[in-house]
């Protein structure tokens, strides 16, 4: 199904809105999105969340 990194490159917009329904909490800063800085994005809703990767990554599934 292609990989994490695809899918954001792809559909941000569309998946950040997803997110921003699912988790009220997180803020436009938390959702940033530079190409290229998937890891960085990853790695600021792993500690706002309190989830692993793993399980950020079958949030957008």
């Amino acid at each position: 199904m292609g990989s994490l990194t695809d899918k954001i490159r792809g559909n941000w917009n569309e998946l950040k809105g997803k997110i921003k329904q699912k988790y009220a909490d997180l803020t436009d800063d938390d959702l940033l999105y530079v190409e290229g800085k998937e890891d960085e994005l990853l790695g600021r809703l792993q500690k706002k969340l309190g989830k692993t990767k793993e399980e950020i990554e079958k949030e957008f599934d």
